[in-house]
């Protein structure tokens, strides 16, 4: 159980959840996605409640957890094509770019289910890097990812955060972000 947790990001600044398993990482970004009630306390984005104007809340929000949310028999840009269609349209050449951005130009028409794990990971850091949300909750980003796939997300990371965006990730070892903008918390018993 979380008790007691107190903190703020701005624009341009990273928070780090570096908590062992089982502390609550993935239930902190749950709650402030709204997917869990807390059982006190409240949620704060731009000086009010989340729950005041939870809609506008959510449009600033993309949520990047365990399950990807990804259809299986779509494919790569079938999927970024749908799941972006919930908030806006995006044009077939955006699409195409963002995929061949994470290293799956040649997938863009390749069957989700049969990409592996690592593959369908970017294919939804693509799709979040496409979603226009202000801040990113990430659930341990970099899981099932090799050397270059990590290397993708921290380039996204920073290229959202140097455009304005703030992120909060959970992680089980520090990604290496722009020291300036980015802040690591080792326990959820410390203040950041």
């Amino acid at each position: 159980m979380l008790q007691g947790l107190s903190f703020s990001l701005e624009a341009g600044q990273a928070l780090q959840l570096l908590w062992p398993n089982g502390a609550g990482k993935t239930s902190l970004l749950r709650c402030i996605a709204g997917f869990l009630q807390p059982e006190s306390g409240s949620i704060h984005w731009e000086g009010r409640a989340t729950d005041f104007d939870a809609q506008a809340f959510c449009r600033d929000l993309a949520y990047l957890g365990h399950d990807l949310a990804l259809k299986g028999d779509l494919t790569a840009a079938e999927n970024l094509r749908y799941g972006l269609a919930v908030r806006r349209r995006v044009a077939p050449a955006l699409i195409r770019e963002a995929l061949t951005g994470v290293g799956l130009g040649d997938y863009l028409e390749e069957p989700v289910r049969r990409l592996s794990a690592g593959q369908q990971r970017r294919v939804a850091l693509a799709r979040l890097s496409l979603w226009g949300a202000r801040l990113w909750l990430l659930d341990e980003p970099v899981s099932n990812l090799d050397a270059a796939g990590q290397a993708v997300v921290i380039e996204a990371l920073g290229r959202h955060l140097a455009a304005g965006g703030a992120a909060l990730l959970s992680t089980h070892q520090p990604l290496p972000l722009p020291q300036s903008g980015c802040r690591h918390w080792v326990s959820p018993g410390e203040p950041v």
